[in-house]
């Protein structure tokens, strides 16, 4: 019997070894381990995923956007100038348009563009022989009243006479009271002739130098030393004097030295004063600041839609010749000035928060507590150790981008210019 038990056993284990892919029942502790560890490989890899989130979540949290995204600016110490900017044109001191007082066409011109010219030279020339012909035909007429002159003072002459013989006869009763009347009369006549022919001998005389001068016009002459700047003629352009004289050239008279008409605003005027130094710069020369001082600020104000402007001119030397007639100008004129004040920029000044911007970065509604503010008083906003806060500073000079302060605002404080609420704070 345990032999065949034996012999039994001996049968299974040789099955169990020539198939070796049968699995082991369920049962069994080898089935029961491997389980369990896939099991717990997967609790693994969950309880992994969670913590991976949970960190994601808490770095997402704290990176999060602040409530309130301020714009900033620092502070300091350092020079202030108080300045009014205007801009104006360069011209010289003296231009003269020249033009003519009569009609007719261009002959030739004698100087272009930039040409060099003196007084009384001959620059252009309009055909003349309409005017020659016309002073020809006053001279004739002033020769013909002179001989209607001459004639009258002859008969003048004649007629005296014979009433001075008349005379002497009736006073010796050899003449008739009749004979003396006639020769008075006509001695009267005589000298009304005379009279007369005189009139038209002096009307026939202007008309002669008219004649002449407008002769003489047809010579276009500089009226000064100067520059040609303009020429606004071509030979064979007829030019109408009627109405008025057309400009045909415009000489600046001295280029050396030169002027710039600005437009300064009503509202700035009131700090321009005569002799004041001011500066400019052209588009021409970018790096170049060029200087003048103010000649004179005229009361003729000019309107252009409801702005209102007054003429500053500066005087300006342009002893190179760097500055030409009609450049732009952006001038700049400094009427006050400190060395070493505390400086902050005029965009902190112009920050006003509104209540709902002010709960976003304070946590409280309403606008900060302040008493009413002075014409020289504002209110800026500093951060502190990230917290803001309003103050009361009083302003000073300013050049348009800095103004000077006093109050308890120091250099080196962070200022806000802006403050912009994020989407996720609680307003």
């Amino acid at each position: 019997m345990m032999a065949q038990d034996l012999q039994s056993k001996s049968a299974m284990t040789t099955s169990a070894a020539s198939h070796p892919a049968v699995a082991p029942a369920k049962g069994s502790s080898w089935y029961t381990s491997r389980t369990f560890l896939r099991a717990l490989r997967r609790v693994l890899v969950l309880l992994a995923l969670v913590a991976v989130g949970v960190a994601g979540w808490r770095v997402s949290g704290s990176r999060a956007a602040p409530v309130v995204r301020y714009q900033t600016a620092v502070v300091d110490h350092g020079p202030i100038a108080a300045k009014v900017t205007a801009s104006g044109a360069v011209s010289a001191i003296t231009t003269v348009l020249v033009g003519s007082q009569v009609s007719g066409r261009i002959e030739h011109w004698y100087a272009d563009f930039n040409t060099r010219v003196t007084k009384g030279q001959l620059i252009a020339s309009i055909e003349p022989s309409l005017f020659r012909a016309a002073a020809a035909q006053a001279r004739a007429n002033h020769a013909v009243a002179k001989a209607g002159y001459d004639k009258a003072v002859a008969n003048r002459l004649v007629a005296e006479r014979n009433h001075a013989r008349t005379l002497a006869l009736f006073q010796q009763d050899l003449a008739a009271r009749a004979d003396l009347d006639a020769v008075e009369a006509q001695a009267s006549s005589a000298r009304a002739d005379v009279e007369a022919a005189d009139s038209v001998l002096i009307q026939t005389g202007a008309a002669l130098d008219q004649a002449q001068l407008n002769l003489s016009y047809t010579r276009i002459l500089s009226p000064i030393d100067g520059v040609v700047i303009s020429r606004n003629i071509d030979v064979g352009q007829t030019v109408a004097a009627s109405f008025q004289a057309p400009t045909l050239f415009t000489i600046a008279q001295d280029l050396t030295k030169m002027q710039v008409d600005t437009n300064v605003a009503e509202g700035d005027v009131g700090k321009i004063r005569d002799g004041m130094q001011a500066t400019f710069t052209v588009d021409a020369y970018t790096t170049r600041t060029f200087s003048g001082r103010v000649r004179q600020v005229r009361n003729n104000a000019q309107t252009l839609q409801n702005v209102v402007t007054y003429d500053a001119v500066i005087d300006v030397d342009n002893g190179d010749l760097a500055l030409r007639p009609t450049m732009t100008a952006n001038c700049t004129f400094v009427y006050a000035t400190k060395d070493d004040v505390v400086r902050i920029a005029n965009a902190a000044l112009r920050f006003k928060p509104d209540a709902g911007t002010i709960k976003a970065m304070t946590g409280t509604a309403g606008s900060p507590p302040a008493p009413p503010l002075a014409p020289d008083q504002r209110v800026v906003w500093v951060l502190r150790a990230g917290q803001p806060s309003a103050h009361i500073v009083r302003v000073g000079l300013g050049d348009g981008m800095e103004t000077e302060i006093e109050g308890d605002v120091r250099a080196g404080d962070v200022v806000v210019t802006e403050a912009v609420p994020q989407a996720g704070s609680r307003t």
